[in-house]
């Protein structure tokens, strides 16, 4: 999708930011194939990169593919530890020295970054590593699209009502309140927030003013979390959890944390 490779290309600034690399270029494992989409560019000259089709194994990115962990060659023209079909971009490019690394998610290559130089030389240690971290900060990205997507499929086909079907229906709005406010992109934001009304019961009553927030608490607790537990999930302090408690009660008119879900549901808000 757009907003994975739109990953790729920030983490492809902060390499080239933080490592001093001349070029940097990455992009996605297609899905369904073990084949690697070259589709972001930065600090290249040329667009000979661009569109590059990596078959996994094949040269210094297919190899990466294929071991899932990072790769690197001093001198990409003259080496012996890959193949040789993307000699003629590569050269076009003038790069000689340059690093691949994975990113996995869930166990599976799901894109490269590469970064490189134009001269035959050892890209060193502190250079690899900051390219993991930024591969790593991909994978965390797309970690958080893919329970986005997968809870915003749940949400479009609810559970049966009966106890059991209900129980999920709140713990899957209670993840999607959790998750929103990780997401960036504020298409996929809105999208998941959209997915979360699906699960309540109706149109929210006029006079159930709650704050995101506070109806994220509450969603927490409906699922049966306790403060602490939903002050991790939310990544908020205890104490911050209960503020936002018990401003959710007193606009609902409840004296208890219990009351308080009865009231919210009644409202429309919780499912």
């Amino acid at each position: 999708m757009a907003t994975d490779a739109a990953e790729i290309r920030n983490a492809l600034v902060r390499l080239r930011r933080t490592t001093g690399l001349p070029v940097a270029f990455g992009g996605l494992v297609e899905p369904g194939r073990p084949r690697l989409r070259i589709s972001e560019l930065s600090g290249t000259a040329t667009p000979a990169l661009l569109s590059l089709a990596v078959t996994s194994g094949s040269g210094l990115g297919g190899r990466t593919v294929a071991l899932a962990r990072p790769c690197a060659v001093t001198d990409y023209p003259s080496s012996r530890q890959i193949s040789h079909e993307y000699d003629a971009p590569v050269a076009a490019e003038g790069l000689r020295s340059i690093l691949a690394v994975p990113v996995v998610v869930r166990r599976r290559v799901r894109g490269v970054l590469y970064g490189a130089l134009r001269t035959a030389q050892p890209l060193g240690d502190r250079t690899l590593s900051a390219a993991v971290d930024a591969a790593r900060d991909v994978e965390q990205a797309l970690v958080v699209r893919d329970e986005t997507r997968e809870l915003i499929s749940a949400a479009g086909h609810p559970a049966p009502v009966d106890p059991v079907g209900r129980e999920q229906v709140r713990e899957a709005h209670a993840a999607l309140r959790a998750l929103a406010p990780r997401i960036t992109d504020p298409g996929l934001r809105a999208e998941l927030l959209d997915a979360c009304g699906l699960l309540t019961s109706g149109a929210p009553a006029a006079d159930a003013r709650l704050a995101p927030r506070e109806l994220d608490v509450l969603a927490c607790v409906a699922a049966g979390a306790t403060n602490a537990a939903a002050a991790e999930r939310l990544g908020l302090r205890p104490e911050t959890v209960k503020g936002y408690l018990r401003s959710a009660m007193r606009k609902l008119g409840a004296h208890t944390r219990g009351e308080a879900v009865v009231e919210a549901r009644r409202a429309g808000v919780l499912p």
